[in-house]
């Protein structure tokens, strides 16, 4: 359960330490590859707390993720349409259902080791 989100600090420690410029062509890239990660970060938190986490499903689900947003946006360039905002809106509105999850899901939790 933590392993993600020590990675996820770490990540932003990292990026936040380091002078690294993105190209602004590869910047839709990027958001979208951002977006699916933690889309895929917190639907593992969920599933942790629903009891229910597989490692295999996480990993495979975050590369999946990824290239599948990567793909979107590239065929998107190519064909002139931004496809890269298809995705931005369907992991967005996963990622917030899944902050909502396991905000009920900690507030259950907590309900009844007040009421224990």
């Amino acid at each position: 359960m933590w392993l993600p989100i020590l990675g996820l600090l770490i990540g932003i420690v990292l990026g936040l330490s380091s002078d690294l410029q993105i190209p602004e062509e590869y910047s839709n890239y990027l958001s979208i590859a951002v977006l699916a990660a933690l889309d895929t970060l917190f639907g593992g938190i969920r599933a942790h707390l629903q009891n229910v986490y597989d490692e295999v499903v996480f990993i495979t689900g975050f590369f999946f993720n990824i290239i599948l947003a990567a793909s979107l946006a590239f065929l998107g360039v190519h064909l002139g349409v931004d496809l890269y905002l298809a995705a931005i809106f369907a992991f967005g509105v996963r990622l917030f259902q899944n902050i909502a999850v396991i905000r009920r899901l900690i507030i259950a939790k907590r309900m009844n080791t007040s009421q224990k």
